[in-house]
Parts: structure tokens; sequence; C-alpha cells
């Protein structure tokens, strides 16, 4: 029989009348347990659920990889790489990549009858993957590119949409500026919101054949190549790899192709986010901190109460290991019943957060229209027990006193 929890279990559940033992500063530290649990488990479902949000909206819009022109600079007017049928067949049996698709980009002027805004066309062939816009598209509905003739729809957002009082099945015109200023019409077939404003001002998706027609590229001539990975951790290794195996490969005009990821496409948006980590890291320092020392003060308490009975286990012969021992049970039991509320305080926040979405953000400033949260098994588990552990590490100084206390006077304490 362990003789230390036998102990512990008798402190911690024995009663007198109706009510604990344990004196309200106890209970005090059950609650600053469970509140900073809590809220480490709502920072951390936060962060990553932002961070997941953004990245996905950054990634729809341009992929995880790139394949473009080398002489390509950062402007959306872009020189042409052809794609060899060679070429797709070696990269969709590349390690880790999913999906290719081609595309094309062409700044552009939409302009309607009440007001303009510089745009960029983005074309896309009959490979393209909807499911990004499928998931965000508000009204009408995404058409199909046809493989041989050029077509006129196109979806747009709804902050153009709204600012040039467009709505679906309108048509428009849109100049694009080259030798000699072109213009196409287009009719809108679908409207989406990302809430990512950045691109949602910019973005008008369209077929890719109006911007080889533009240009005066060939059939096999695009912006570039986007390529979708199947497990983004593994996406800084898949680029680099393929960027040396295409280092050296030109197509049939002699351009070399330029592989690069979103994160460095847009290493301001990726390096904003992964500041985050730091914030999330300090306020899982400081609610461990305000937890640890809650239970700190109420260890002590119980230690200072139980005065009595150490004196009394002394002087019966149990050693100072052992009565540690069995304050450390005490808090154990202590800090796994604030944790249970802790968990399912977070955890019912989180759930309320994710159906209803309570509380809304401004997406002109966080890209976001509700504060988005993604709880995954693996983050609770490890929260879980890293509180767990740091709190009971924080246990063994307070019960070192313990070793203070002088069995001949504590027998008479009171």
């Amino acid at each position: 029989m362990n003789f230390e929890l036998f102990i512990a279990k008798k402190i911690h559940f024995s009663k007198e009348g109706d009510k604990q033992v344990t004196p309200p500063a106890v209970r005090i530290a059950m609650v600053g347990i469970a509140l900073g649990l809590a809220v480490m488990i709502l920072s951390v479902a936060i962060i990553i659920g932002f961070k997941k949000e953004i990245r996905n909206k950054v990634i729809g819009f341009g992929s995880h990889i790139q394949i473009s022109n080398f002489d390509n600079n950062t402007s959306y007017e872009t020189a042409p790489i052809a794609i060899s049928d060679e070429l797709l067949e070696e990269l969709h049996s590349y390690p880790g990549i999913r999906h290719i698709e081609k595309f094309a980009t062409k700044p552009g002027i939409l302009k309607t009858e009440v007001d303009f805004q510089g745009i960029i066309l983005k074309g896309i062939a009959e490979d393209f993957d909807w499911s990004f816009f499928q998931e965000n598209l508000k009204e009408g509905e995404i058409f199909t590119i046809d493989p041989e003739n050029t077509g006129t729809s196109v979806i747009i957002s709804q902050y153009l949409s709204n600012l040039l009082q467009l709505k679906t099945g309108d048509s428009f015109l849109t100049y694009f500026v080259q030798e000699e200023i072109r213009a196409r019409r287009f009719t809108i077939s679908g409207i989406y919101e990302t809430g990512f404003l950045d691109y949602d001002k910019l973005f008008v998706i369209g077929d890719i054949k109006q911007i080889r027609r533009l240009n005066g590229w060939e059939k096999d001539e695009v912006s570039g190549l986007e390529l979708l990975v199947d497990n983004y951790n593994r996406l800084d290794d898949i680029t680099e790899d393929l960027y040396f195996d295409m280092v050296e490969k030109t197509d049939r005009n002699g351009n070399s192709f330029y592989v690069r990821s979103i994160k460095e496409l847009n290493p301001m948006i990726f390096n904003w986010l992964e500041v985050l980590d730091m914030n999330v890291v300090i306020i899982l320092i400081l609610m461990l901190a305000v937890a640890g020392f809650t239970m700190i003060s109420g260890l002590l308490i119980i230690i200072l109460e139980r005065t009595n009975m150490i004196g009394i286990l002394k002087a019966l012969g149990e050693n100072n290991t052992s009565i540690r021992k069995i304050f450390l049970y005490v808090s154990f039991f202590l800090i796994g019943k604030g944790m249970l509320w802790g968990n399912v305080i977070g955890i019912s926040l989180c759930f309320i957060q994710s159906e209803f979405q309570i509380l809304t953000l401004d997406p002109s400033t966080y890209y976001l229209n509700a504060v988005p949260v993604d709880l995954n098994i693996l983050s609770l588990i490890l929260l879980n027990i890293g509180t767990l552990t740091a709190s009971m590490l924080m246990m063994l100084g307070p019960s070192y006193l313990i070793t203070k206390i002088d069995p001949a006077r504590s027998i008479r304490f009171e």
C-alpha cells in the first residue's frame, strides 16, 4: 500500500461538517490553475487558427510553389515560359507534389460607368483547382474553361462588386496598357469574398487564353506553373530540391526556370506570422507563472495548516522525503482538479467561437471576419502535460519547508 498516497487522499478529501478543510486560498489557487490553462488553450487555439487561415488564403491565391521565368521582376506583368508535356509529366511524378496548374497574370484597369479600379487579371486553364474559390463564393457560380474557345466569364471579389456597383451577370470593360491600349469585355459569373483585402482588391479570375491573346503568346506559354504539395511541413525541403533540379533546365526559348515557395513570394506576411509564435510563448510563460505562484501559496497554507500532523508523523519515524511526497500528492490532486476545469472552460469557449463566431474582427486589419480557433488533440495534450509538469516542479520548492519543521515544537502547534 502507498502510505503517502493514502495520507494525501485523507487530507484532500477529508471534511469537517459539510465544508472542505482546504481554506479559500487553496480554492483560489485551483481557480488560478483553471483560468491559466483555459487562457493558454485559447491562446494556442487562436494563434494556430489565425496562422492557418491566413496561410490558406495566401496559398489559395498563389499555391505552395511557383515556377516562373527567371527574368521576371516583382510585378504582375510577366515574361512567359513555355511548358512542355515532358516537363509536366516530370512534375506530376515529383515526390510530394499533388497538383499542378498553369496561370498567367496581367495588370489592367477595370472601368464602369460610375468608377474605375486597377486590377490584376489572373488567367487560369482547365487544370485549375477551384476548391479555394468555391469555398469563398458568395454569389453566382464558378465558370468552366473551354479548351478550344476563349471565355469571357470571370469571377470578381465582393470588394470590387461593392466598389464598382457590379453584380453577377453584369459585364464591364477592362483596359490593358501596353504598346497599344487594348480593351476586353468580361461578364461576371460569380462573386467571391475571402476577407483578405490585399488580394480581394486586386484579383479578377478569368480565362488564360485572354492573356495569351493580349500578349501574343503561343499556346504553351504561360506566366508560370503553380504547384500544391501534399504536406505543408515539407514545403521548404520540396522547394529546395525542386529548385536545384530545375536550375539547369530551360524551355524551348532558352528561358531559365525560377522556383519559389509561397514564403519567398510573400516574405512579409509569413515573417509576421512567425512573430506571433513569440506572443504565444510569452502568454504561456505568464500564465504558468501566475498559476504556479498561486499554487505555491496554496501549498504553503496547507503545510502550515498541517504542521501538527507533520510533527506527529516525524515523531512516528517518517522521514522528510516521505512527508514531502504526501504534500506533493495533495498538490497533484489540486492541480489536477484545476486543470480539469481549465480544460472544460477552454475547450467550451473554443467550441462556442468555432460554431457561432461570437468574436468578430475587422477584415481590413486582420484579414479575417471572426476570431479563428483551431484546437487539435496534440496541442491540447502537450499543454496539459506542460502545465502539470511545470506546476509540480514549482511545488518542490515550498515542500522543502517540511524539512525545517521541528517535531517537538510542531506537535504543540495549533
